[in-house]
């Protein structure tokens, strides 16, 4: 019996030990310039809705961490490849569940079919848009979703591009995020934008590269909750409108 105490303790010991060095360790997360969830502000800081969700997140938990503003492609590759590194705002999808540990809901996120009003183009269904023109950001979930659909895309390297290209008839449709592509549009001073379809609803989250401490997940998590039920995501929402 005091051998198997023994045991137990030295096992105790190293699972803590190596939760200790984990958390101790300053964590690597990236993301992209995906407003208004993630951004860099006029001060050189990375900010936005999600980027504020996670500062807080880790600051509950006592953790040092560093936020890398890179293109999407780098910034979820490195999430994918290098331990210790997380990726955020990251939509949830079927194909991405078991690349990753997620913290997540961070926000809720609806892909949307956008348009000039002028042109007055109605659609009931993903489907009625296929005669159409449709602009899309590389590599984001939105764009591989409708490639998995049968659509043929109008891909760009930044979204902002698919404002000004929707504005001079370059495309019929943009393929983007409700709040993302208000806000682009705003910011490239494009008026007259509508949404011809709202055609799913997604949630996104902080993606771990999956050799993470699951420890450290679920406590992040668990904070997360905390900070549905104290208010505290609603008044970080409410700083953005």
């Amino acid at each position: 019996m005091k051998r198997l105490n023994v045991i137990r303790y030295a096992f105790l010991s190293l699972s803590i030990l190596f939760s200790q060095t984990t958390w101790s360790e300053t964590i690597q997360l990236t993301t992209e310039s995906y407003p208004p969830f993630n951004m860099m502000a006029s001060t050189g800081e990375v900010s936005g809705i999600s980027t504020d969700i996670v500062r807080e997140l880790f600051a509950r938990n006592g953790l040092d961490y560093e936020i890398t503003l890179l293109p999407w492609n780098r910034a979820y590759v490195a999430a994918l490849e290098v331990p210790g590194t997380g990726v955020f705002s990251t939509t949830r999808t079927p194909d991405r569940e078991a690349l990753f540990k997620w913290v997540s809901p961070l926000t809720l996120n609806n892909w949307v079919l956008l348009s000039m009003k002028a042109r007055n183009i109605q659609l009931n269904s993903l489907e009625d848009a296929k005669q159409y023109r449709i602009g899309g950001y590389r590599g984001d979930a939105i764009a591989l979703y409708l490639e998995k659909q049968g659509f043929k895309l109008d891909l760009v390297s930044r979204d902002d591009l698919n404002a000004l290209k929707l504005a001079r008839k370059r495309i019929d449709l943009w393929a983007t995020g409700h709040l993302l592509g208000a806000y682009i549009a705003k910011e490239q001073g494009v008026e007259g934008v509508v949404t011809s379809l709202t055609f799913k609803e997604t949630t996104m989250g902080l993606a771990f590269h999956p050799d993470t401490s699951s420890a450290l997940i679920d406590a992040l998590n668990e904070s997360l909750q905390a900070m549905y039920q104290d208010g505290t995501i609603g008044k970080i929402y409410a700083e953005y409108r």
